[in-house]
């Protein structure tokens, strides 16, 4: 095996930004980061805790009320935006390569998401730019228009799979609302996100617009969601977590958007491009090392093609590379952390006495440390399984076969989770309603998972609540007050007016 690659300047202290300073946890306490190759510590970050997360919000409390930031024009917010595009896009080797390195993702794939991160920040430059309100005008007696305005300090809480850009998902549109944040991303993958100061800070972001803390969910994420001063919370996780947040954002009515979990189906028809149907769910369920919540790892097969499918499938799942993350060619790396490697494998183990193992299983060969596992594919899954049912989020992946198109939608639809589903089918009436009959917040036909980032994004039933995305990004984080002006005489009724004379 070849040795471990370790970045250069690799930090050994990973603090909270708070006020445009980088400070440490007033308690001084701290957490251990691992990399998944080795397992070893290579940091210790400051653990955040309920009096880090009142000063990160104090701060973007004061830079909201007192500061430039919200009532600059989105044509001087755009210019910091895409400054910080252009940082991003400056650093993408280096972004890659810390990524890879604290998130176990092969580096092919961590350097497409630092250039995804930076076009979020140039899509919402342009987008509050471009951005019109309603008029409404009722001849010779009312005008009435919509008045947007940022709304203040946003709580995001962000996911430990590819971490710097679903970050910039949240960040870009809160930030170009002209909202301040708080960002607490996981604890398992602070590395990258320590980037974001820096960078903001010379792109000439002001103090206390953006402010981290890093620390536990049960601590700093739990004392931001209940801050009184917080009015927003954006999560990306997983749904039990995202229900907790629901719960204890109730107590100040807290607007939410939260994308949740997943198990979405990838649907197989007869009259599909078998090929590329192949292609499309190999890398949608074994891409990111299977940690990603819109992962197709649920493949249902028209019986005609089943059997054909399923040995193909396999083939090529045995011939997936599984490596060192750093190496380019690596399309499987290694899994976050010891306690999601843990709980992957124990999902291998119990798919072995619900399915047939077609390929995978265990630890690969030449790999004897690290949070590796094979990629690893079941068949004759039936649909009350756990690894049918349940999100594994790792590279493994159920495959069931269907008789005809209403056993299929009811297989589809027959999980708790509702985030995204795949169909592949050549009949374009059917691909249209079916897909319009899915229990899913977001379907592709005949692709893999390709975003326009003008579409909404979210889930239904357990995956999530509200959908960011577009315009619907800018939704979220605004307030749109409703101002009317008479015009012309105003008729009101005279209350008390009779008893008056």
């Amino acid at each position: 095996m070849a040795e471990h690659y370790i970045p250069d300047d690799l930090p050994t202290r990973i603090r909270h930004y708070i006020d445009g300073e980088f400070v440490d946890s007033v308690s001084g306490r701290t957490f251990d980061v691992l990399d998944p190759v080795s397992n070893t510590n290579y940091a210790t970050a400051a653990a955040g805790q309920k009096e880090d997360i009142d000063l990160a919000v104090a701060a973007a409390r004061k830079a909201f009320t007192a500061g430039p930031w919200p009532k600059m024009k989105p044509r001087e917010r755009a210019r910091v935006l895409n400054r910080i595009a252009d940082a991003v896009e400056s650093q993408e080797t280096r972004l890659a390569q810390l990524e890879t390195f604290d998130t176990g993702l092969p580096i092919t794939q961590a350097k497409g998401q630092a250039l995804r991160a930076a076009e979020n920040f140039r899509f919402f430059a342009d987008l509050i730019v471009a951005q019109f309100d309603d008029a409404m005008k009722v001849p010779g007696a009312q005008i009435n228009y919509v008045n947007r305005k940022p709304i203040g300090v946003a709580g995001l809480i962000t996911p430990w799979n590819t971490p710097f850009m679903l970050e910039s998902w949240k960040l870009a549109p809160a930030l170009a609302s002209g909202n301040t944040v708080v960002l607490k991303p996981a604890e398992f993958t602070p590395l990258s996100a320590s980037l974001w100061a820096q960078i903001f800070k010379d792109a000439g972001l002001p103090d206390g617009v953006f402010n981290l803390v890093n620390g536990l969910g049960e601590e700093a994420g739990d004392a931001l969601v209940k801050h009184p001063d917080v009015p927003l919370i954006s999560f990306t996780g997983e749904t039990t977590t995202g229900k907790t947040i629901f719960r204890n954002a109730a107590e100040n009515l807290k607007g939410l958007s939260m994308e949740l979990g997943g198990k979405s189906p990838a649907i197989i028809f007869a009259d599909a491009d078998l090929d590329a149907a192949i292609d499309s769910t190999l890398f949608g369920v074994f891409s990111l090392n299977g940690e990603r919540c819109t992962a197709g790892s649920r493949i249902l097969v028209h019986q005609d093609i089943y059997k054909e499918f399923c040995e193909k499938y396999a083939a090529r799942a045995k011939n997936i590379v599984v490596g060192d993350p750093h190496d380019p060619k690596t399309e499987v790396g290694a899994l976050v952390h010891p306690e999601h490697y843990d709980k992957v494998a124990r999902y291998v183990e119990i798919g072995k006495t619900e399915g047939r193992l077609l390929a995978g299983g265990g630890r690969p060969e030449g790999l004897p440390t690290g949070n590796y596992i094979e990629p690893t594919v079941f068949a004759d899954v039936m649909p009350d399984a756990r690894i049918f049912q349940e999100e594994i989020f790792g590279p493994v992946v159920a495959i069931t076969p269907f008789a005809d198109d209403a056993e299929a939608l009811a297989l589809a639809n027959n999980t708790r989770y509702g985030l995204a589903g795949y169909v592949w089918t050549n009949d374009l009436t059917r691909a249209h309603n079916f897909s319009q009959s899915l229990e899913a917040g977001m379907v592709w036909l005949n692709s893999h998972n390709v975003r326009d980032l003008r579409t909404p994004f979210g889930g239904v039933k357990s995956s999530g609540l509200g959908h960011e995305g577009g315009y619907r990004s800018i939704d979220f984080y605004t307030d749109q007050q409703a101002v009317h002006i008479t015009l012309g005489t105003v008729h009101t009724p005279k209350f008390g007016a009779a008893a008056a004379q």
